[in-house]
């Protein structure tokens, strides 16, 4: 029960410190979706044709069962979340990789507005639904996830750069390399279970709203 309540309060704590990042990189990431959706706009009539081809033959695939199986889309999906969390580990323990960071967000902003946005121009109410039972499922943990990790990484880093610039040698810097170390494994188990989404759930909605007439 105690722990309970230390947790509770140490989380409640970090987000009081922390408030003005997360709130700066949830706009930068909703200016990402925003901006995903505008360069759908500012497609040419043949780029968008292109893209609707492609698109039809892949639900032509997903209507005829030929998915890759659960198990291989899981490995494909959790991999990729790993390299992205791992990469903005690894930025965050560097100076240079503060801006890398942020611009990592953005553009994961701009391609979930993209994807949402040109189903939607493309396929009216369908793609509506096409969009929330494809890209909506693990995004509701993996976005949050990624949010966090990159407001940490920034943390970290920006503690270097005090350490570096303003001489500040007595800060221990072991300390906050474990938690953000830690908090970036514990994020890891949250996007397993969001590849696990993408992976099991996410097919199976999609083919059931491309069957639907």
């Amino acid at each position: 029960m105690n722990r309970s309540r230390q947790l509770k309060q140490s989380i409640s704590a970090h987000l009081s410190d922390h408030l003005s990042l997360y709130t700066f990189i949830a706009v930068l990431f909703l200016m990402g979706i925003v901006f995903g959706a505008i360069i759908v706009n500012s497609l040419s009539l043949t780029q968008k044709e292109d893209l609707a081809i492609y698109l039809s033959r892949f639900f032509g695939q997903v209507s005829e069962g030929q998915f890759a199986t659960a198990s291989e889309m899981f490995q494909q999906s959790f991999t990729h979340y790993v390299k992205y969390i791992g990469l903005m580990w690894i930025l965050g323990l560097t100076i240079i990789g503060l801006p890398i960071v942020l611009i990592m967000l953005f553009l994961k902003g701009i391609v979930v507005g993209f994807t949402v946005g040109f189903l939607v121009n493309q396929m009216s109410w369908k793609g509506f639904f096409l969009a929330f039972v494809s890209v909506f499922p693990q995004n509701i943990l993996a976005v949050p996830a990624m949010i966090v990790v990159g407001t940490a990484s920034l943390t970290f880093s920006l503690r270097l750069m005090r350490q570096l610039f303003m001489k500040r040698r007595t800060e221990l810097i072991l300390p906050p390399f474990l938690r953000f170390s830690a908090l970036v494994v514990c994020t890891l188990g949250v996007l397993c279970i969001a590849a696990w989404f993408e992976a099991y759930l996410s097919p199976g909605l999609i083919k059931a709203v491309v069957d639907f007439d």
